[in-house]
């Protein structure tokens, strides 16, 4: 028994050719789109939570600081920020296991060879790590999601966007690799959100990345909310950009590009840095026409 982490009921559940959800708040986000996602799934699956990692050794609480409840001047409870397992069964009955809290602060190497592990106990069949990034690209389209794994066969196998990129790594990169290399499929499943609606909340991506962990990880939820949320956003996006003829403009440039990718998927055609609408003025309209429709 490794002092790494506790299982709650005391020792390991009967956990057979489950998949391996992995989402850590603190790394790359654009618009929520991976931790939305998170919620989904331990919501849909009714997910509890089996096991916990040790915070003293993961976690810097001088960055992420627990929670005081003070009461009256009682100091009543702290909340610790905690990373967890947790376990439940999607749409069609199987195990899904979710891998969420706080990216660990330290110890990445140890924290990782400890996760891939427990999931060769559990018997874990494949792992899929969630992410969002923002990109050019145009909230009319679908949200389309790329792939990082260390196989490159399984790479190869998998009909998603493929990027060459040196950036710093999260943790699930390294989860990836200490996977991979325990013998069990790993990957990466990235979402790109309209980088001028990256700050605010885009449930498309949500919707996109629920889909693909559907295909590609074997997890199966409805994800009604995404959905629902999304229909009502494309609507006050259409009507938004349908006032400004710089927008509409702007939105037309991300289209061409996006369709010439999806048409000639060879093709290496992006925008410069110069051609790049930034999207500024449209991201603060939104966000103020979206602050007095809550508002009414």
């Amino acid at each position: 028994m490794t002092n790494a982490y506790t299982f709650v009921d005391g020792t390991a559940p009967d956990v057979r050719d489950a998949a391996l959800v992995v989402m850590f708040t603190g790394w790359i986000d654009a618009s929520g789109a991976a931790g939305a996602a998170m919620a989904t799934l331990e919501t849909e699956c009714n997910a509890r939570t089996i096991a916990t990692f040790d915070g003293d050794t993961f976690i810097d609480y001088r960055a992420r600081r627990p929670t005081m409840e003070l009461r009256d001047g009682v100091n009543t409870k702290l909340t610790w920020p905690d990373i967890e397992l947790k376990l439940g069964h999607d749409l069609d009955g199987k195990a899904v296991l979710l891998l969420t809290g706080p990216e660990p602060d330290m110890a990445w190497r140890r924290f990782a060879s400890e996760v891939a592990a427990l999931g060769v106990t559990l018997g874990v069949r494949r792992m899929v790590a969630l992410g969002a990034y923002p990109f050019a690209s145009p909230h009319t389209r679908p949200a389309r999601l790329s792939v990082s794994a260390p196989s490159a066969d399984l790479v190869a196998s998998l009909h998603l966007q493929k990027n060459s990129v040196d950036v710093p790594a999260g943790v699930a990169s390294v989860l990836e690799h200490a996977f991979h290399d325990a013998g069990i499929e790993s990957l990466g499943l990235w979402v790109q959100v309209p980088h001028y609606i990256a700050t605010m909340a885009y449930p498309a991506a949500t919707v996109s990345l629920l889909a693909g962990l559907g295909e590609y990880g074997g997890v199966r939820v409805d994800g009604a909310g995404p959905r629902q949320e999304t229909a009502i956003q494309r609507e006050r996006l259409d009507e938004l950009v349908a006032g400004n003829d710089d927008h509409r403009e702007m939105v037309r440039q991300l289209e061409t590009v996006y369709d010439s990718v999806e048409n000639h998927p060879s093709s290496d055609r992006q925008f410069t840095d110069a051609e790049i609408p930034t999207g500024d003025e449209l991201a603060a309209e939104l966000e103020q026409y979206l602050r007095d429709q809550n508002e009414g």
